[in-house]
């Protein structure tokens, strides 16, 4: 089946064919390419008038070429005509000479086998006229739900068309398109003699026409409402609820754990030793699921061309698992799991975390509800400054949170606050899990309770 390129010119067969006759006129036996390139188009407003109207093509290229040495040599380009082709090989050639002896990546012994068939309905853009008008609508409605929001200060309405190859001497031809949309919403309130308070909400699908605009409305407006009534917090230890959005986050800094890259580089608090060991509750089930039908965008590749998989991390609170390339499932001496990124280095990464009860277990305390709670509960609806709070070689955070405190029924606004603690602490004291989980951008998880978190209340 031939597939339209959002980039004229980019089709695997056509590729392979080109790659293969370059190569062979070099006398190159060994290489591998990977591309992607994507035609994006988005918009932003600021009270109903035009703020930013973008549209871009992107391409990028990975060539790898092996010498005669068994080194490895690589380059990008972002030129896909024949001449920039030949030029990509010649310099991944020329690079090999210098190629690290002690990491020679290898083709993934998978990258030829079959790959999940994903339901990923095709959209023609709708054009950025009408996504201006979109986005303007719905911003003259969430002005309109309170007095108090007077900006939407950050908003978009994004569409990309995308597509992904996996080529290499040994057979591989992967090929991928998708489209995809979202909209993001991020509401700012203020009242008289009051700080100012901001909440949001995203949406994603596979075209604009699909997008659940309403629902982000309101939940930008609700979340943003229920911020205005606020208070401090008192410094002490709290049992804590993460909301699905604030676990997902919280996991997904600590990533490492599971990340063999990071393991083998001495980064991670995992090491080889930690399989088969107990790493948190006996309730708590973790899986990597980049096939599930809630992740919009999901690949049935990676970057080796190693297909997509279902892999369990934490079965049982035991740790099962490691995410690995074609260099670190070797190193291990397993099968590579779908999680590679193609670069320099070849890179780790998770796809879309499963959390929740294990299989056959309780889950934990059963019919958790923070409103019927007999202590105060702290509800942390959203995590802030990942990238400077969390210390992922040492497992400590020190997070400021949008949430609430829930005392006698009724929750309030924090003011201002901190949560502070290690990650293996954390899943050690999990208590259970609270209503259905729900499926977000970055994955599927419940409400998750915690006990004994460390809240630092505005001085």
């Amino acid at each position: 089946m031939t597939i339209t390129s959002p980039i004229p010119g980019l089709n695997a067969g056509d590729l392979r064919s080109t790659l293969e006759r370059l190569a062979q006129g070099r006398g190159i036996q060994q290489w591998d390419l990977g591309a992607a390139c994507s035609t994006d188009t988005s918009v932003q407003v600021d009270r109903g008038e035009a703020k930013q109207m973008k549209g871009a093509q992107r391409s990028s290229i990975t060539v790898r070429v092996w010498n005669g040495d068994g080194l490895v040599g690589i380059t990008s380009t972002s030129d896909l005509s024949e001449a920039g082709l030949e030029r990509a090989l010649a310099g991944a050639h020329a690079a090999s000479a210098f190629g690290n002896p002690s990491d020679t990546p290898q083709f993934s012994p998978l990258a030829t086998a079959p790959v999940a068939q994903l339901d990923q309905p095709l959209h023609e853009p709708r054009g950025i006229l009408q996504l201006l008008d979109t986005l303007k609508g719905a911003e003259a409605e969430l002005l309109d739900r309170h007095n108090a929001i007077g900006t939407v200060p950050y908003n978009g309405l994004a569409e990309r068309s995308s597509e992904r190859i996996y080529l290499n001497s040994n057979g591989a031809c992967r090929q991928q398109q998708l489209t995809t949309a979202s909209v993001y919403l991020y509401a700012r309130a203020e009242e008289t003699g009051r700080k100012p308070r901001s909440a949001g909400a995203v949406r994603l699908a596979y075209g604009a026409s699909d997008l659940d605009i309403a629902g982000c409305i309101n939940e930008a407006a609700e979340r943003t409402i229920s911020h205005l009534d606020y208070a401090p917090i008192d410094t002490g230890r709290y049992t804590c609820v993460f909301s699905p959005e604030a676990f997902l986050d919280l996991i997904g800094a600590f990533s490492s754990l599971f990340n063999a890259r990071a393991v083998l580089d001495g980064v991670s608090l995992s090491s080889k030793e930690s399989l088969g060991q107990q790493l948190a509750v006996p309730f708590l089930s973790i899986h990597d699921n980049g096939l599930h039908p809630g992740n919009i965008g999901a690949s049935a590749f990676d970057g080796e061309g190693t297909p997509t998989r279902r892999l369990a991390l934490v079965e049982g609170g035991v740790l099962r698992h490691f995410l690995h390339s074609e260099a670190t499932a070797r190193a291990f001496g397993v099968e590579p799991t779908g999680h590679a990124g193609l670069g320099a280095k070849v890179s780790v990464g998770a796809d879309w975390f499963e959390i929740g009860a294990a299989a056959g277990s309780s889950g934990g305390q059963q019919g958790l509800n923070r409103f019927q709670a007999g202590e105060p509960i702290v509800w942390i609806d959203s995590l802030s400054a990942l990238h400077a709070g969390v210390k992922a070689s040492q497992g400590s955070f020190s997070l400021p949170f949008d949430g609430w405190l829930v005392k006698d029924g009724e929750a309030r606004s924090v003011e201002a606050a901190t949560v502070a603690g290690d990650i293996r602490s954390v899943l050690n004291a999990i208590v259970g899990f609270e209503a259905e989980p729900k499926v977000t951008p970055d994955g599927l998880c419940p409400m998750v309770w915690v006990e004994g978190l460390s809240i630092t209340g505005e001085a």
